[in-house]
């Protein structure tokens, strides 16, 4: 991996790591992102390899990719239930709580997570944080709430920004909602923010995932750590 980037570099042997988790008959939750794109390769190359899996996509974008790598897809209406999840986070702290969502995928991200006996994430160093919130905090929306969901955001104390494509448009996710990124400084209770989120009529989802990680493998440098809540 001559001339690349420290991260990716973490980001490719934290994926490769993942995959070798992964069992003959496996089915597996595709995430999404630039960390689980490299388990997502890997994955392909097992395929091609032999390895006999399905695979349950976390997102349109990594459908096609996996699709592009020869990896037989199925469904949650065909499998409820699955083996294993591997998925990046934009944060992690000590306890494997996380906020995911910055690529847009969070919904169906969550909706896998816990259908899953184990969700691996994979993460580059930058990613682990004592405290969640650095990184805003995705909210998934209806556009009929968002005026709604946004007051009550910010009576919260945080400040909520629509997400908007590059020509200025709403950015809309792959089930037609939209997405508030919600800047609440230092989440010092995780759980509790989560639950008045879930409780509030209008929000689709939101990205703080707590007690769904079984295991994260965090890139050093060329080493990779791994990480038990």
């Amino acid at each position: 991996m001559a001339n690349v980037p420290e991260k990716e570099q973490e980001k490719e042997a934290v994926g490769r790591a993942a995959a070798k988790l992964v069992r003959d008959g496996d089915i597996v939750g595709l995430g999404s992102g630039s960390t689980a794109y490299f388990a997502v390769v890997a994955l392909g190359e097992r395929v091609k390899a032999g390895l006999k899996i399905v695979g349950i996509p976390t997102s349109v974008q990594t459908a096609g990719l996996a699709r592009q790598l020869g990896i037989p897809l199925t469904t949650l209406d065909e499998h409820p239930e699955i083996d294993i999840t591997i998925d990046g986070a934009d944060e992690v702290d000590p306890q494997l709580r996380l906020i995911k969502g910055g690529g847009g995928a969070l919904l169906r991200e969550k909706v896998i997570a816990a259908a899953s006996k184990k969700m691996v994430v994979v993460a580059d160093s930058s990613k682990v944080v004592p405290v969640l919130g650095k990184f805003p905090l995705p909210v998934e929306v209806i556009s009929f709430a968002r005026t709604v969901v946004e007051k009550k955001i910010v009576s919260l104390g945080a400040s909520p920004k629509l997400r908007a494509k590059p020509d200025g448009s709403p950015f809309i996710t792959d089930n037609s909602n939209q997405i508030l990124d919600c800047s609440f400084g230092k989440i010092t209770d995780p759980a509790a923010l989560a639950l008045i989120l879930s409780d509030t009529p209008g929000i689709v989802e939101h990205g703080l995932f707590i007690g769904l990680a079984s295991i994260a493998l965090v890139g050093h440098g060329d080493r990779v750590e791994e990480l038990r809540p």
